[in-house]
């Protein structure tokens, strides 16, 4: 059997992480787990909030006859209904219940996103740096990504946006806080962009939808807010997931919003629901919905993270390391010394493991994730250090 060419070369593409997590996997075997100071990947080690277990064994222990059968493949209405109301208040609009649908975790609903709206040929502009699935996902439904860079402090670049609009977008996504940097575009920003595409579909009679991923909404720092992206036009989507805010990645349990007074929203509600059919999820998970629909106000102690960032920023600091300061998420992503790739070389020969700013559309910087233990950071000071002034020693 011959893996197909696309999939070979999604694999070349994707290795960074992949690469990573494979190296780490050796390294620990060869000289122990403890001993490997893994910032790598971005898999939340903080504990679900205790509310999740009350909830969880709650209903395992009231189950009624069909509770784990097929309901509605937009979800749960009920449960549903509940979270028009928190995305109401968060967003600042009327949302209900048939604007709100449940999927498995923000990935699944991206991707019933690009199947509703993508034809062959359109185009999802995606900002760099990014999470560099979202190319794959776009591609799963015939669409092209336009790859567009933000500024030195990865805010939205609107001269940039705005000469890469074309005929063919159909999407503007947008990450915030974002992975790998942690920025959260300001209010007034993502207003303006709000106004430049619907300037620009009104005159040239075109739909730009404003698609916003929000997974990591609620792990914000020193008092920082997301803004609404449906106070930015009625044209808006946003997806999210409670992988981070409580801490469930692998229970796979997101969803999806539609602006209510969107045009035609009846129409792509529809498109989204037989899209989570016929992609084959079908529905999100039945008990995971459930249990959601009863933690709508909760969300994982963030201090935690709040805390951690601290102590990373006095590591890198302490190495001569230069940083945008993160406002949200639980990743650093410096600037590297020397060529991204040949710096983290450097770092894993001191047993630290990061992942090249090529992988994520940005060459030059470095991602580090912070939802480790606090004693990992703290080992890593001297490290750094060390890699630090080798990488000054080559750049001489």
């Amino acid at each position: 059997m011959t893996v197909a060419l696309k999939m070979q070369e999604f694999a070349a593409r994707s290795s960074w992480i992949r690469k990573m997590f494979e190296e780490g996997a050796r390294m620990k075997t060869k000289y122990g787990a403890d001993s490997v100071l893994d910032f790598s990947l971005g898999n939340p080690d903080v504990p679900p909030p205790p509310r999740f277990a009350e909830v969880l064994r709650e209903l395992a222990a009231h189950d009624k006859p069909g509770a784990h059968a097929y309901m509605p493949n937009g979800g749960y209405p009920y449960v549903r209904e509940t979270l028009a109301r928190r995305l109401s208040a968060e967003q600042g609009v009327g949302l209900e219940q048939g604007d709100v649908l449940m999927t498995c975790g923000a990935a699944g609903a991206l991707n019933l996103v690009f199947k509703a709206l993508l034809d062959p040929g359109d185009e999802v502009m995606i900002l760099s740096p990014y999470f560099v699935e979202y190319e794959f996902y776009i591609d799963n439904h015939g669409g092209r990504s336009r790859v567009v860079p933000t500024d030195s402090e990865f805010n939205l670049d609107f001269a940039a946006i705005e000469a890469a609009l074309c005929e063919k977008t159909k999407i503007v996504l947008v990450n915030s806080p974002n992975n790998p940097t942690g920025q959260i575009y300001p209010e007034k920003d993502i207003r303006r962009l709000g106004r430049l595409l619907d300037s620009y579909s009104d005159r040239c009679c075109t739909s730009i939808c404003l698609v916003a991923d929000e997974p990591y909404r609620k792990i914000v720092y020193d008092n920082h807010a997301v803004p609404s992206v449906m106070a930015a036009t009625t044209n808006s989507i946003v997806v999210s997931s409670y992988s981070k805010d409580l801490s469930l990645p692998g229970e796979r349990i997101g969803y999806a919003a539609v602006h209510p007074a969107m045009k035609e929203k009846g129409q792509l509600v529809e498109a989204m629901t037989l899209a989570n059919r016929i992609l084959g999820f079908v529905n999100a998970p039945a008990l995971m919905q459930r249990v959601v629909e009863q933690l709508q106000e909760v969300t994982v102690d963030t201090s935690i993270y709040a805390r951690r960032l601290q102590k990373f920023c006095a590591v890198l600091d302490d190495a001569g390391l230069q940083y945008v300061k993160p406002k949200g998420a639980f990743y650093l992503f410096p600037r590297s010394p020397i060529d991204d790739v040949e710096f983290c070389t450097l770092l894993q020969e001191e047993k630290v493991l990061a992942v090249p700013g090529r992988g994520f559309g940005a060459p030059g910087y470095f991602r580090l994730a912070f939802c480790v233990d606090d004693r990992i950071i703290e080992r890593a000071a001297e490290p750094f250090r060390r890699a630090m002034a080798r990488a000054m020693a080559n750049r001489g």
